[in-house]
């Protein structure tokens, strides 16, 4: 597991933000697939004769999903989506409670045959929880384990009981409207939840719950096991020993050494007095917990074992790992046989009859044949070999070439993926993205509208990009990851609004051809859509001509927080969500931010359901979206001469600095010199003092030498018009070229942007 900064805006990200930021994930299928690695896995057997089985899978895309399976088939039934960041553990606690923990520090609860409904959020941890596990006949007890070395014991039952308001002040500080349902589902924490602080005080639950602090891990813990009426506990890490733990009380009752590297897989038999351990030394081990020793090792795999799963009568194990093979050792005999091998690591196991799911790095999931109930079958077949119980005895069989031939070539059934995005490049015009997955295919996404513009096929990355290559200058007003196997893109104020662009560069029919358009408001306008269509059913049709607006209470507050705040021009069709940034319903998009309380969450845009407000959104987007307010942000002008070539008899126009949006074209500053030459008169269309340019592309103002007077066919004296091209470095430059352009590929200097303009000879 290692540490990386997680998609959401969470407690313990390297890079501090005091605001909060909006992440949206992008998906180009339908919501049935996995699109990353399968973290965890848990079997639910139907209680009825004739009813249905499911299998629960986690991911590393940060949702878990429920399949409803049949006689080689599976169908996704429900998807659980509100963590923010990869899924690592699953486990069932009674009949129908699904428990998860992430990297996001949080455990949640969800009823397992609902439709995807987050029942319950914990925050107990102060860093990735990275593993669960629970009693199978004490259905109320799980036990959680993460990299802070923190364990805690969890009544389920009681942590999840509602309690009754006392008063409204109550549910904003314990409550969270975010996790999958429109009611106010309280949140258990240590301490009332008002910011994103990290979290490291265990005193107080917010509804009177506090777990059992399992305290003696000094270092990260990987995995847990507990016997079958939760009497025992073993838990795992990088300290390489197996500790065992009286989880009623928090009581350590031992230490286990043995192992020399990490142990990341622990297995309890029913009565709690056989632990089984596999660790990345490569080695499985056998302790016999009454003895307090180890009885037996096998070495079976030929590097890091990362899953165990044992029969009923734990008198076999199955194993896999990082070798991305799958072993069956008897552990009386120490006969072991390789059931098949995989193209990628084996993440983790779970029986289910006389097959085994098998999750690896890839998003899909097999089921093999495994003869669980009677395993000794299996070794009928031959191939098998005895278990050393030196780690280097099975490395040595392995260079010696006698590795042996995997039992079954192929699983019964996969559920399959959809493969993990794994490289990824901004281009240049900061709206399309160019990725690669895992299979090889190269697509291009347009992120304003989240959606697949052009699939390549299997073709090369740098060829594509280096194809793909615009020379224009925007700024980077957001920023992309493939952390969850899908791009996420990241909306930080106030860089997001740092970039707009023409609206007949957009495509977007009656507006002024000066007028322009913020990339980030109109992509936010987009994303909350459907938020605004059910936040205006909600209260009526109260809007006014810059859209629906916060209370005053609510805007006195906020205003104070933001007294330099740009309210932005454009406020007509302020609802009004323009062609270029309209998102998919089909495949739509899922949010993952925060507001003022409750911690990070993630629901698809579609899903919303104007509950949310402040306390779930940040306040700079509920501003955006709501007042038609932009936040003070970097300059988006730029200051530069406009002097003639040198030799060229064409008057002086003039010797000050002048001033434009970052965006104008050079057709534009032709037009203005040509005005200038033509009309040989002063005009209002530049400054010359490094303020407003109205001419070159400012506010729509059109004056006598505004954009607007400059269109082919407006002015008599444009029939005589001279033809002027303007130069950089002594280098032409394209009419389609923007300032900004110009400065960052021709310019290539930290001063003031000096441009120059001649008569072409012979027109």
């Amino acid at each position: 597991m290692h540490r990386v900064g997680s998609a959401g805006n969470n407690t313990n990200s390297n890079r501090p933000r005091k605001e909060k930021r909006l992440t949206y994930v992008l998906n180009d299928t339908a919501d049935t697939k996995h699109c990353a690695g399968i973290n965890c896995l848990a079997v639910l057997k139907s209680s009825a004769s004739d009813g249905c089985d499911y299998l629960f899978t986690g991911s590393r895309d940060g949702t878990l999903k429920r399949w409803a399976l049949g006689e080689n088939a599976a169908t996704c039934s429900a998807t659980f989506e509100s963590h923010v960041d990869w899924v690592n553990d699953t486990v069932i606690a009674g009949d129908s409670t699904l428990v998860s923990c992430s990297s996001d520090t949080t455990l949640k609860t969800w009823n397992c045959l609902s439709e995807g409904t987050c029942t319950r959020t914990f925050r107990q941890h102060s860093d990735y929880v990275t593993c669960l596990a629970a009693a199978e006949k004490n259905t109320n007890v799980v036990a959680s384990g993460g990299l802070g070395g923190e364990v805690f014991v969890w009544d389920i039952e009681a942590a999840v009981t509602p309690v009754s308001k006392s008063s409204d002040v109550v549910e904003d500080d314990c409550s969270n409207s975010m996790n999958g349902s429109a009611n106010l589902l309280p949140i258990s924490s240590p301490r009332t939840i008002s910011s994103s602080n990290s979290i490291r005080t265990h005193t107080t639950q917010c509804h009177g719950y506090v777990p059992i602090a399992v305290k003696g891990h000094k270092e990260s813990v990987y995995a847990l096991a507990m016997n079958g009426s939760g009497s025992l506990l073993v838990s795992g890490g990088t300290e390489k020993v197996v500790r065992v733990w009286d989880p009623r009380t928090g009581s350590k009752n031992m230490k286990l050494r043995g192992h020399a590297d990490n142990i990341r897989a622990l297995l309890l038999d029913s009565t709690g007095r056989y632990c089984l351990s596999g660790s990345s030394d490569s080695m499985i081990r056998l302790w016999d917990l009454g003895q307090q020793r180890c009885v037996h090792s096998y070495a079976v795999h030929t590097d890091s074992v990362w899953a165990l799963a044992s029969t009923p009568t734990f008198s076999h194990v199955y194993s896999g790992g990082r070798d991305l093979s799958l072993y069956l050792t008897d552990l009386t005999t120490r006969e072991s046989l390789l059931l098949c091998t995989k193209e990628q690591p084996i993440l983790q196991l779970a029986l289910h009859d006389d097959s085994i799911w098998v999750a690896t790095t890839d998003s899909s999931v097999c089921r093999w044949l495994a003869e669980g109930r009677t395993p000794q079958n299996v070794f009928q077949r031959g191939g098998s070999f005895l278990a050393g119980n030196l780690s280097f005895s099975r490395a040595r069989v392995s260079l010696e070439g006698s590795t042996p031939a995997p039992v079954y070539k192929e699983p019964i059934f996969t559920i399959p993926g959809t493969p993990a995005i794994v490289q990824h490049e901004i281009l240049n015009n900061r709206r399309h993205v160019l990725t690669k997955d895992a299979a090889g295919s190269v697509k291009l996404w347009e992120i304003t509208r989240g959606v697949v513009i052009e699939d390549y096929g299997q073709v090369s990355f740098d060829k594509k990009k280096e194809q793909l290559f615009e020379m224009v200058s925007i700024p980077a007003w957001f920023t992309a990851d493939t952390r969850l196997g899908c791009l996420s893109v990241h909306l930080d104020t106030p860089q997001c609004f740092t970039a707009e662009m023409y609206s007949v560069d957009l495509n977007i029919t009656g507006k002024p051809e000066d007028d322009k358009v913020n990339l980030a408001r109109e992509t936010l306008k987009g994303l909350l859509v459907h938020w605004l269509a059910k936040r205006r059913q909600r209260h009526g049709t109260q809007a006014s001509a810059n859209g629906d607006v916060v209370s005053g209470k609510d805007m006195t507050a906020r205003s104070s927080a933001h007294s330099r705040i740009e309210v932005d021009g454009n406020a007509e069709n302020d609802s009004l969500v323009y062609p270029p940034f309209e998102f998919s319903t089909v495949s739509p998009p899922s949010i993952i931010t925060e507001g003022s309380q409750g911690g990070p969450w993630r629901k698809k845009i579609t899903e919303l359901d104007a509950t949310e407000d402040e306390k779930d959104f940040p306040s700079w987007v509920l501003d955006c979206v709501l007042n038609n307010r932009l936040p003070p942000r970097e300059k988006t002008k730029c200051s530069f001469y406009l002097h003639p070539c040198e030799g060229s008899a064409v008057q002086i126009l003039t010797q000050g600095k002048l001033s434009a949006p970052r965006i104008l074209r050079m057709h534009k500053v032709v037009n203005y010199v040509i005005e200038k030459l033509v009309l040989d008169k002063p005009i209002d269309s530049l400054n010359t003092d490094g303020t407003y340019a109205a001419g070159l592309g400012g506010q729509p103002q059109h004056s006598a030498g505004g954009e607007g007077s400059l269109r082919s066919g407006l002015k008599p004296w444009q029939k005589l018009r001279p033809s002027i091209e303007i130069l950089c470095n002594n280098q032409v430059l394209s009419p389609e070229m923007s300032l900004a352009t110009v400065r960052a590929y021709i310019w290539k200097r930290p001063e003031d942007l000096v441009l120059n303009y001649r008569m072409i000879q012979g027109k």
